[in-house]
């Protein structure tokens, strides 16, 4: 085994790996950016090199500079984590030549399988099934274009050397395909260095199953079951869970002996998944292989009692496989769920900004990554993280939060703990997906597995409710939380004079507070304004023309339990300026204080400039000043997060004048062009 190993990641897979490797006596050096000076990864690791800008180009993506960091600090290994250099096979090959070991794959392995249509290619002379499709070296548009309309419509675009959803696009008619084939390959260019593409058949309702594969360096190869990633948002995947819901053991096994075969194939060393799109009647195709870790690998973990980053360690240091394929059971069930920092309700946009606050699930049985369980019954829930509160989600690299998994019996109590676990996790600072995870985990689509990649977009109308007004019982926390915060904790509650309880001398004390809200802000502009009696042991609410008794019965660091028309309500409240946060009732009501939410700006057509929607580049300009569009047509596309996304003319219009260039960069908020709408 390895005395020292240098990361070369970041955030939550880079905590994990560090985690690991301690078990084992195997320290652990960081690498980080200039963005990343205080990050966790850093702080868990024994050491720490700075390697240059917070650009992934100027640091992360700086193999070179990886490659000195651990000679430099003698470490004898480099782990790649996932994305940046994980499926570089120069930078495994440079590792070679340093005298490093490369924890993954080698590097001819990755070439194989690293172009998309190099392996389809390959996978068809094994006899593996392929989607029908266009997997060749030319990339002309008018041919790629022939070979959609030959395949028949819908046809996905992909980038050849893609993953993680870049860089694909669904053209559902011919004349949309040289639009789609353009941002493709900006796309698949600016994440991937590389702008090919291939062209496949778009199948309807199909199933994304993925099997994970483990292979040593003395010819030993196994799978280690499959996971279901079928439930996905711009071709990223959101919610995974193994075993695949509905998979009979016939199916299972021809599955995992394909892919043991793909990765026999290119003599594959290491972990690796290979990925299937299955149809409902069970007819599976391949996808594609990932000559890495996965991000979902956790629920691999959990239903089979392993550790695949101590896996790759001893496969790593020449050891063999820890166990054998019939020693590979499958138990219970796994959920694993990414919290991002976004804005399903604003089209999943990333969100930038500080987590000021970071409740997790009181029940976490492992944080910073690791089994927990293993042995025996596995943890019950368990979070993968990067950040910690105080942290910021920067515009440089993915908005992931962390990964919440759980663990069950079977998928009902899965299920069941997931809800949970969600309605306690507790973020403040920026927008989050929590709330959409929660909805789509209690959908029924996905509580009955009726599963496919086009899942959220089958349910919009369920997953995206339209905003109610705050209920009775958050107001009510809200409130409670201002009052009693203005009680010191030194104040006698036997002096009057002193006190915050409200005490009068000849009558009682009347105290209106006003509060408006999301829904208020996104619709008629609606203010609570709540009228609070005092009294000696609690007070009356009156928020609707009604009295409603309330008291406080204890609260703690935040936290509190109410009683409200003699109905016990608990709930947390996290003050952010003039916001408050309550959490209760598994759902997350945000309320300003004294002053309705203002969202200036949030208008597509606010002083007549459309506006960019985030921190990003400017990668194409499309319309021209002085021209007329119509409403929908696309007139600047920026790139952000590693995602384009287009701004478009919200009406039929004229564009008065452009106001940035491709490559510019531009804040949030910015004007990019000014906009008259038609009359």
């Amino acid at each position: 085994m390895f005395t020292k190993i240098l990361i070369a990641n970041r955030g939550e897979i880079a905590c994990r790996v560090a985690t690991t490797a301690r078990r084992l006596g195997v320290k652990t050096v960081a690498v980080y950016s200039e963005a990343d000076a205080g990050a966790r990864h850093v702080a868990v690791c024994d050491e720490a090199i700075l390697l240059g800008p917070a650009a992934a180009k100027d640091s992360y993506l700086r193999g070179d500079k990886i490659i000195a960091a651990a000679k430099a600090t003698g470490a004898q290994a480099i782990h790649p984590g996932y994305g940046f250099l994980s499926e570089n096979a120069e930078f495994a090959e440079a590792c070679a030549a340093a005298g490093l070991v490369f924890i993954g794959p080698p590097g001819s392995s990755m070439r194989a399988m690293g172009s998309k249509s190099a392996a389809k290619q390959l996978m068809e002379g094994a006899g593996v099934p392929l989607v029908p499709g266009y997997h060749g070296d030319a990339q002309d548009p008018e041919l790629l274009q022939a070979e959609a309309n030959r395949i028949g419509y819908p046809v996905l675009l992909k980038a050849s050397a893609g993953g993680g959803g870049k860089g694909m696009r669904v053209v559902e008619r011919s004349e949309d395909f040289q639009a789609a084939l353009a941002s493709c390959k900006r796309e698949a260019m600016s994440s991937f260095g590389d702008d090919k593409v291939l062209v496949e058949k778009y199948l309807t309702r199909p199933r994304h199953i993925e099997i994970q594969v483990f292979a040593d360096s003395l010819g030993n190869c196994v799978y280690l079951h499959e996971r279901d990633c079928s439930v996905q948002r711009r071709h990223q995947k959101v919610l995974e869970e193994a075993p695949a819901p509905g998979m009979p053991p016939d199916r299972r096994a021809a599955m995992g002996e394909a892919a043991v075969a793909a990765a026999r194939a290119v003599g594959y060393v290491g972990a690796g998944t290979v990925e299937f799109i299955a149809n409902q009647d069970g007819t599976f195709y391949f996808m594609e292989m990932n000559t890495r870790l996965q991000v979902e690998h956790p629920v691999t973990e959990m239903i089979t009692g392993t550790d695949l980053v101590e896996w790759q360690l001893r496969v790593a240091a020449g050891q063999p496989l820890p166990k054998q394929q019939h020693e590979l059971a499958i138990h219970g069930h796994a959920i694993e769920a990414r919290v991002y920092a976004e804005n399903p309700e604003k089209g999943f946009l990333p969100s930038i900004g500080t987590l000021r606050c970071m409740d997790t699930p009181s029940h976490v049985a492992f944080e910073l990554g690791g089994i927990g369980g293993i042995g025996g019954i596995p943890a019950g829930v368990r979070i993968d993280s990067g950040v910690r509160a105080g942290d910021a989600i920067s515009p440089f690299y993915d908005p992931m939060i962390a990964k919440l998994i759980v663990w069950g019996a079977d998928r009902a109590q899965a299920l069941a703990r997931m809800a949970q676990a969600l309605s306690e996790f507790h973020i403040v600072g920026l927008a989050t997906n929590i709330a959409f995870l929660k909805r789509l985990v209690e959908g029924d689509a996905f509580a009955h597995a009726d599963l496919d990649t086009g899942l959220i977009e089958r349910n919009t109308a369920t997953l995206f409710p339209p905003a109610g007004p705050a209920p009775l019982a958050a107001l009510a926390l809200a409130a409670v939380a201002l009052v009693s915060a203005e009680t010191p904790a030194s104040a006698n509650p036997a002096d009057p004079w002193t006190g915050t309880h409200g005490w009068r001398m000849n009558g009682t004390y009347r105290r209106r507070l006003a509060f408006g809200d999301e829904y208020a802000a996104t619709t008629q502009a609606k203010v609570y304004a709540i009228d609070m009696t005092y009294h000696p042991h609690g007070w009356t609410l009156d928020a609707d023309g009604k009295p409603h008794p309330l008291a406080l019965v204890a609260r703690h660091d935040g936290h509190y339990a109410i009683r409200l028309d003699g109905q016990a309500i608990q709930g947390t409240v996290r003050r952010d300026g003039e916001a408050l946060h309550v959490f209760t009732g598994g759902l997350h009501h945000v309320l300003a204080w004294n002053d309705p939410l203002a969202h200036a700006g949030e208008h597509e057509t606010a002083d007549g400039r459309l506006t960019a929607p985030m921190p990003g580049k400017v990668v194409a300009v499309i319309a021209a000043s002085g021209q007329h569009v119509r409403k929908g047509e696309p007139l600047v596309i920026m790139e952000a997060m590693k995602m384009e996304h287009t701004i478009a003319a919200p009406s039929d219009g004229l564009v008065e004048e452009v106001l940035y260039q491709v490559g510019d960069q531009v804040a949030d908020g910015a004007p990019l062009l000014a906009f008259k709408a038609a009359a």
